[in-house]
């Protein structure tokens, strides 16, 4: 479709122009606020979110990015990434590579930037996108001295993250808690991740049986909150 093909390799940033205009929208009318506006995004809308991490640190106030495509240098070199250079570009082209680097969350963080609170997931077994963008994306930042990040790698599961419903119930629980405890409660603890894989942070007490009360509307993979009001 047209509107796909309107935002393939050097006009990618249209898609996250798109993402931030809404987002943006979402504020001016009151519908949420910075702080109450969370956003979620797998595999490619992993890319999409760790490009909101880097783009926009101060529009969004939580960040779950999940089995992500990060690392845009070496992304055709890692499982099936080489499928993908007609929607991205080339990196060992030169001249694709200048603005492939644009949209490439790990060579866009900068240190002494105030980020938001972000939890990586990922899967020891994904076949599609490498469990290495995402560690080394965890490893950067902590290396930056950026304590806002989370990260979770399940052992199973391929690229959907779970390998069973059990799992996939656990995953989704993980998210939402992490999402409420940053954007309802305010009650996440930063924690400086190790750099010794493999990394994992820990949510205790996510029981995947239980709902959490998180008030939102979904629009595209935008989960916005909005803001409690006596």
């Amino acid at each position: 479709p047209r509107w796909h093909q309107a935002a393939l390799k050097e006009k990618r940033h249209k898609a996250y122009e798109d993402f931030e205009a809404v987002a943006k929208d979402l504020v001016q009318r009151g519908i949420t606020s910075h702080e109450r506006l969370g956003i979620q995004g797998g595999s490619n809308g992993g890319l999409l979110t760790g490009n909101m991490l880097v783009r926009s640190p101060g529009l969004f106030a939580a960040i779950v990015c999940q089995v992500p495509l990060l690392d845009m240098r070496r992304f055709n070199k890692l499982l099936a990434g080489a499928s993908w250079m007609g929607e991205y570009g080339d990196p060992d082209d030169a001249e694709q590579w200048h603005f492939l680097q644009k949209f490439s969350p790990y060579h866009q963080l900068a240190r002494g930037t105030k980020y938001p609170p972000i939890l990586f997931t990922t899967s020891t077994r994904d076949d599609r996108v490498h469990p290495g963008h995402a560690r080394k994306m965890v490893h950067k930042m902590a290396d930056l001295g950026i304590d806002s990040v989370f990260y979770y790698e399940n052992i199973e599961g391929g690229h959907g993250g779970a390998a069973d419903n059990k799992q996939r119930a656990f995953m989704s629980t993980l998210a939402y808690s992490f999402l409420e405890k940053v954007l309802i409660k305010r009650a996440y603890k930063p924690s400086r991740a190790s750099t010794s894989l493999p990394l994992r942070t820990y949510f205790p007490a996510v029981d995947p049986k239980k709902a959490l009360p998180i008030v939102g509307a979904f629009l595209l993979v935008l989960l916005a909150i909005a803001e409690k009001r006596s």
